[in-house]
């Protein structure tokens, strides 16, 4: 047998080379399965193998809630009930020195447990916010930051479809991670706005004050109860069902499908080209998706056949490295990775050798698997080749350079750095809500 890291060398590297080059990802990961079918599977036989393989990966159930997630937070999105939520908390928040940053990390938060996609948060907040923070005299990075920081919490914050993803490539409990990422999704929102508060303080000049009229106490009330309260249906829908055992993550995405529509019909924003644009969103990228994965399953039985995984878990373990150095090891070579490649290919890469590595050290799956997404969210926003960064550079005002977003984006990086600390030093944080399922 091919010693493993000639194996390796021939699989990450040819894929890493064929991205360079510019093949689409799908189309790089056929063709150096094909090579590696003819080098390690005894060629024809393998293809057969291969055909097999990518029938069984994306027809297994586990993956059935990728689409319905991406439904229930498109029709979110396209049906106003989006919008509706946005206009009510800007008139919950009241006069506050920063508001309008206050308030787009608030909504990212909320729309983070409605929709589950980080792009199209970041789109939309992008959209409404920026305009009018530009207006009334933000500086750049007062009014980048904040969004591109809470744009990413849909990575974590259930019901994310990256987690969904995650999980069932690395065979861990969805319905564990997902609720895993709640209560270390609100710790970074309160993160993001005490970054806010000290940014406010030490200038004060880039987020001017501006004159407000808070709404009386009553009509407050009547806000909250009318335009916030419902959508607590959504996420009870959605992360409650999971939770008391009601229904699995994929029933959960139906039941959020469903919650979603009812509120749309009751608020009568409900139509048909919020229904068919929420579904063609949701097909368009379900399909890009689950090629990839089609793609993936025969390059991860590849690496297994030849002995790469099993030899790199071999060597990492028999480093004189402790699991902690060896999660950091991960982590950083995730962070290098997202800067040049999106997070699907990232994940479909790693976790072949990742997730026996993982195993053979014996952490928690669900506490590993919330460290690698924080890391997947970082991996949005890091220069050159950040998703995030491209969604807020193209919603951005005239004269806005790529870099300026970038360096908008470095504290809230450093906030998501620190949470991750906070989660390895205290795995509680992570582990504490799936405990209770």
């Amino acid at each position: 047998m091919m010693d493993w890291t000639l194996s390796i060398a021939i699989l990450i590297g040819g894929l890493l080379l064929s991205m360079g080059i510019g093949l689409p990802v799908a189309l790089g990961f056929f063709v150096i399965n094909i090579i590696g079918v003819f080098l390690f599977m005894g060629g024809a036989r393998g293809i057969d193998q291969m055909i097999a393989n990518a029938t069984v990966a994306v027809s297994t159930y586990s993956l059935a809630p990728v689409p319905l997630f991406l439904v229930m937070g498109a029709l979110f999105f396209h049906s106003g009930l989006a919008r509706r939520v946005l206009d009510a908390i800007d008139v919950l928040i009241g006069r506050l020195p920063a508001r309008l940053s206050y308030l787009t990390v608030t909504s990212g938060t909320v729309f983070a447990a409605l929709s589950g996609s980080s792009l199209a948060n970041t789109g939309m907040l992008g959209t409404l916010m920026v305009p009018e923070m530009m207006k009334r005299g933000y500086k750049k990075h007062m009014a980048i930051g904040p969004i591109l920081g809470s744009g990413g919490l849909a990575v974590i914050i259930p019901p994310s479809t990256l987690a969904v993803l995650f999980g069932s490539l690395a065979r861990i409990d969805i319905g564990g991670l997902l609720v895993a990422g709640l209560l270390p999704g609100l710790v970074l929102a309160i993160l993001y706005a005490i970054l806010i508060f000290v940014q406010a303080k030490w200038d004060p000049e880039a987020a001017p004050s501006y004159e407000y009229v808070p709404k009386p106490l009553g009509e407050r009330l009547y806000i909250f109860a009318r335009d916030i309260l419902p959508m607590a249906m959504i996420i009870f829908a959605v992360v409650g069902s999971i939770l008391t055992g009601i229904a699995t993550p994929t029933e959960s995405g139906a039941l959020g499908i469903v919650a979603v529509a009812l509120l749309a019909l009751f608020f009568k924003a409900l139509d048909v080209k919020a229904i068919t644009t929420a579904i063609s969103d949701a097909a368009r990228v379900t399909g890009m998706t689950f090629l990839l994965i089609t793609a993936s399953s025969t390059f991860a039985q590849l690496l297994a056949f030849s002995g790469a995984s099993s030899g790199m878990v071999r060597w990492a373990t028999s480093m004189d490295l402790g699991p902690t150095q060896t999660l950091l090891i991960m982590a950083l070579i995730l962070l290098v990775l997202g800067m040049f490649m999106d997070q699907v290919s990232m994940m479909l890469i790693t976790l072949p050798i990742f997730v026996p590595l993982a195993m053979s050290l014996q952490f928690d799956m669900i506490w590993w698997g919330l460290i690698m997404l924080l890391m997947l969210e970082v991996s949005f926003t890091t220069p050159p080749f950040g998703l995030l960064l491209f969604v807020m550079y193209g919603v951005s005002p005239p004269g806005t350079t790529l870099p300026d977003v970038a360096k908008a984006a470095l504290p809230y990086i450093a906030c998501v750095f620190l949470l991750i600390a906070m989660v390895i030093l205290y795995p509680p944080l992570a582990t504490f809500i799936p405990s209770l399922m």
